[in-house]
């Protein structure tokens, strides 16, 4: 699944992965798609597959496009942040137009939670 979702990239997760990748911020390495396993509710071992992950900060950056604006997907995505924050993630939200449109502030925000 994480293999497929490479492959089909959103322009925003391109152009992101262009910017951070060989460690062009802060000379930190990120993985792109990278799964994550967790237990869910029944104790079961579950995944998640987030859009960005630096290990050496354990920061997730996830990349939103119009569908995070929906109600129940705006639930799923608090449930899912609240998990991995428990976990010992810190998880940091960018919409796809600031990628696109507002790069200078988006590496800003970055810069600010690599350091």
């Amino acid at each position: 699944m994480a293999r497929k979702l490479r492959r089909n990239q959103t322009p925003a997760e391109l152009f992101f992965w262009e910017k951070v990748r060989k460690r062009q911020v802060l000379g930190r390495r990120f993985n792109r798609q990278f799964i994550i396993q967790h237990e869910d509710i029944m104790g079961k071992k579950a995944f998640f597959i987030v859009d960005f992950y630096c290990h050496e900060q354990k920061l997730i950056v996830e990349l939103d496009g119009s569908i995070h604006q929906e109600e129940e997907q705006q639930r799923y995505d608090e449930q899912r942040t609240s998990i991995l924050e428990e976990m010992g993630f810190q998880v940091i939200r960018f919409e796809n137009k600031e990628v696109l449109e507002a790069w200078d502030d988006v590496e800003e925000r970055l810069k600010q939670c690599l350091q």
